[in-house]
């Protein structure tokens, strides 16, 4: 795979949202309050009770196409900071497309928020063209949705 390949199979999205880190990280890090934010309007449901605390950990989505339930990976992590899962079918490996949130305090009421899908090591041909399809633009949406939350009294 060339440079250019590689590149182009990691996409980013950010802006500064008007609220403190820790707010925006209990919003991601609780998987049941993703389908709030979920600008890809791929994410059903989450149980209630899997907060994520550390590398190493799992929890579990259903999604909005057939209510299929995929296992997310927790393989970075650092509390307020960031987070980063690799999404797989139940008992299965993980193909190697990663979705990752990063947060720099500005302030005490201000976070830049970064979105990034990475795609640089899926080899599963079928997941190739959703992954394509997954632009800044979608990742924007999804960042913006969670600024709207978070920006909430």
């Amino acid at each position: 795979m060339s440079q250019s390949d590689e590149s182009d199979r990691v996409v980013s999205a950010g802006r500064e949202i008007a609220a403190g880190a820790d707010r925006i990280f209990e919003l991601i890090a609780d998987p049941a309050q993703q389908p709030s934010w979920d600008g890809n309007d791929n994410l059903a449901s989450a149980e209630a009770g899997q907060r994520v605390r550390g590398i190493g950990e799992m929890f579990r989505m259903t999604l909005t196409k057939d209510y299929m339930v995929r296992e997310n990976h927790v393989v970075e992590f650092e509390e307020g900071r960031r987070i980063a899962w690799l999404p797989s079918e139940p008992g299965k490996q993980p193909p190697g497309h990663l979705w990752r949130w990063e947060l720099e305090p500005l302030g005490d009421n201000l976070t830049r928020v970064t979105h990034t899908y990475d795609w640089t090591n899926l080899r599963d041909e079928n997941r190739m063209p959703r992954a394509r399809a997954t632009t800044a633009d979608k990742l924007m949406a999804s960042v913006d949705r969670l600024a709207a939350l978070a920006e909430k009294d």
